[in-house]
């Protein structure tokens, strides 16, 4: 999976956020998560740079997603403020601070549909 960048004329941390929302979005892909998508929350919130949405099938693929997107953003100097939803593991909410990544089995993404909520995000695309 190749990640398409777009021109960032941002600061520093703006385009490190960037890398990272890509980062965590290639994460769920090699893990096997569908329906993977990167919404560009800038000019809608200050509350948060980017949200990574991606569906897994299991609890144990739900698992080892957050895992492994924790392990590589850990890498990449940055810490996980907060979890919540891995015990019941229907939607489990990571926030990074900049980015804030919601893995969801598929009831839950259907329902909450936060890409409807949130339809005027523009999203960041990647090419397979």
């Amino acid at each position: 999976m190749k990640f398409a960048t777009e021109q960032n004329t941002g600061t520093n941390r703006e385009q490190i956020a960037t890398d990272h929302a890509f980062l965590c979005a290639r994460v769920a892909i090699e893990n096997k998560a569908s329906d993977v998508q990167i919404l560009d929350m800038r000019g809608i919130t200050p509350l948060y740079d980017f949200f990574v949405l991606a569906t897994g099938t299991s609890r144990r693929q739900l698992h080892t997603i957050c895992e492994e997107i924790d392990a590589a953003l850990a890498a990449e100097g940055e810490k996980r403020l907060g979890i919540e939803g891995y015990e019941a593991s229907r939607w489990i909410v990571m926030d990074y601070g900049d980015i804030v990544v919601h893995l969801f089995d598929p009831d839950a993404r259907a329902y909450y549909a936060l890409e409807d909520l949130w339809a005027d995000a523009p999203r960041l695309t990647y090419d397979s």
